[in-house]
């Protein structure tokens, strides 16, 4: 039993290793599937040229004399035959070499071709052997039994077979290595949209999880002022604060939401601001009728809301119209804020929550949205121009894994 324990775990060593030397060849960008596809399909192309053309010129110098030039055709599909375990294993020691760094790569690689092609005679004396023909088995039996034994025609004949294979073997190179390039890139490129996908995930999942203690903080802060003068009232509050925290949280899970819900978010949370300041804020919604059909990035418009409360009852003890817009025209979906402000009252900088609105719109629409907030007058103008999304869009985890399990 612990003899055949060992003998398992020698296997598994060595197909470990095999594995290892393998997955070092097809760094290079091709499957062991796609590299013997690619060179068997090379080769096939190789050796019916070289049959055609020996065919070929055979048949135009059989005219001029009877004496055999070229080799038969199936000596010739023999020979290449022969020739194919050489061209893979160079194939393969070529990818193991690489060509960095190139002093010392580029010697080893042109040996490698060298040697190829020096076989490639051989390789046909034994063909010829092999296949007995009458006019060249006593030349391919004296090659076999006297190797040393080679006439300067010889030598000639095998010079002219070195340097007819080695065009075709640098040429078969270059495109496996091309293709290995190629793929290597093609997987490349898979693997950093999968990588912008997941960071685009992450960024999206990051500003969710900041917009909703921004949010829960402004109706915390603006029950805690109501429960003095009005503790039913702010119990009333608390009531509808869990109602749309509900909803937030929900809606927070998803990348885009129905332009109706938006607007129903929108909805509570002004009511609850409007029980706080119900002789300040002036609250105007459009009408659910007039709501378009469209989905957008969910809780893009909170922020605004906020900031137009926040921002517009600063300062003063005035009364403040907040209006709430959402407009198509041409494709296109504009939503807008406004809010009253005091004359002469300068707004600071971005918040929080104008820099969240700023950033998802770049993230989910890849420039495609454009955002503005400034004022006009008497009044503050937040307003966003994007594209309209008619049908609700993919979750972008789903596709982040489609294209990871095809790389």
């Amino acid at each position: 039993m612990l003899r055949k324990r060992g003998r398992i775990a020698l296997v598994s060593r060595f197909m470990r290793a095999n594995e290892a030397a393998w997955s070092q060849f097809h760094a290079g960008g091709l499957s062991r599937r796609q590299f013997f596809a690619i060179v068997g399909l090379f080769w096939l192309y190789v050796t019916l040229s070289n049959v055609l053309y020996a065919y070929g010129m055979g048949t135009g110098i059989a005219r001029a004399t009877s004496v055999p030039v070229f080799a038969p055709w199936d000596a010739r599909v023999l020979q290449h035959a022969l020739l194919l375990p050489f061209l893979v294993i160079s194939f393969w020691a070529s990818f193991r070499i690489e060509w960095r760094p190139l002093w010392l790569a580029a010697p080893l690689q042109i040996m490698l071709g060298a040697a190829f092609s020096a076989v490639a005679y051989p390789a046909m004396v034994v063909a010829e052997l092999i296949l007995g023909h009458a006019d060249a088995h006593e030349h391919a039996m004296l090659h076999a039994s006297h190797p040393l034994l080679i006439d300067r025609d010889d030598w000639s004949i095998w010079f002219a077979s070195f340097v007819s294979f080695i065009p075709a073997y640098g040429f078969g190179l270059a495109l496996v290595t091309g293709l290995a390039l190629y793929t290597r890139y093609q997987s490349a490129e898979l693997r950093v949209t999968v990588l912008e996908r997941e960071w685009s995930i992450a960024r999206l999942a990051a500003l969710r999880m900041q917009l909703s203690p921004h949010t829960l903080f402004n109706l915390l802060h603006t029950i805690r002022g109501y429960i003095e003068w009005d503790p039913q009232g702010a119990q009333s509050m608390v009531v509808q604060l869990a109602d749309l925290l509900r909803r937030l949280l929900s809606a927070g899970e998803r990348d885009f939401s129905r332009l109706a819900d938006e607007l129903q978010y929108v909805r509570q949370y002004l009511e609850l601001q409007q029980r706080r300041f119900a002789d300040r804020l002036t609250v105007v919604l459009p009408e659910g009728r007039d709501i378009a059909p469209v989905w957008v990035p969910s809780l893009i418009m909170q922020p605004l809301v906020e900031n137009a409360v926040v921002h517009g009852l600063a300062g003063h003890q005035g009364p403040v119209v907040v209006s709430v817009s959402a407009e198509m025209a041409g494709g296109r979906l504009k939503l807008q804020v406004r809010n009253t402000i005091v004359q002469g009252r300068a707004r600071g900088g971005e918040g929080i929550g104008i820099r969240n609105v700023r950033e998802r719109l770049a993230v989910q629409f890849s420039g495609g949205a454009a955002f503005e907030a400034g004022p006009n007058g008497l009044e503050w103008i937040s307003e966003i121009d994007m594209p309209a999304v008619l049908e609700p869009p993919e979750p972008q985890e789903s596709r982040g894994g489609a294209l990871a399990a095809g790389v």
